[in-house]
């Protein structure tokens, strides 16, 4: 059973940065897409960043230029540097992943707040 367990949500003022950061546990990783979701309140979700076992990414557009995916395959992590935040970047955010790539096998963090308030 894959486990996804995320981390370095909380409370930033605009134009600040944080790092978020999913651990996953269970399977094997050599094959599949690890990414971020998030949803603001009253939206649905929404794609932030993925990236692959290769290291092919794609992000929202709303996000290019200040967010940036990365994965440590020898930790099973993936992260999220997000700067630059704006008040529109608060949702929760999940960490999703897709195992093995292509399958359609999805699993999901539980999430973590990101507020962008000053």
């Amino acid at each position: 059973q894959v486990q996804l367990v995320e981390s370095g949500g909380g409370l930033v003022q605009p134009g600040g940065s944080l790092r978020l950061s999913c651990v996953a546990s269970g399977s094997s990783f050599r094959s599949n897409a690890m990414g971020w979701y998030r949803q603001a309140p009253g939206k649905e979700r929404e794609l932030v960043a993925i990236i692959t076992s290769s290291g092919r990414t794609n992000y929202a557009d709303s996000v290019k230029g200040r967010f940036t995916i990365s994965r440590d395959n020898t930790k099973n992590t993936v992260n999220l540097q997000m700067n630059s935040l704006k008040p529109e970047d608060t949702a929760v955010y999940y960490c999703h992943a897709e195992i093995p790539l292509g399958s359609g096998m999805e699993y999901w963090g539980k999430g973590t707040l990101v507020t962008v308030s000053s």
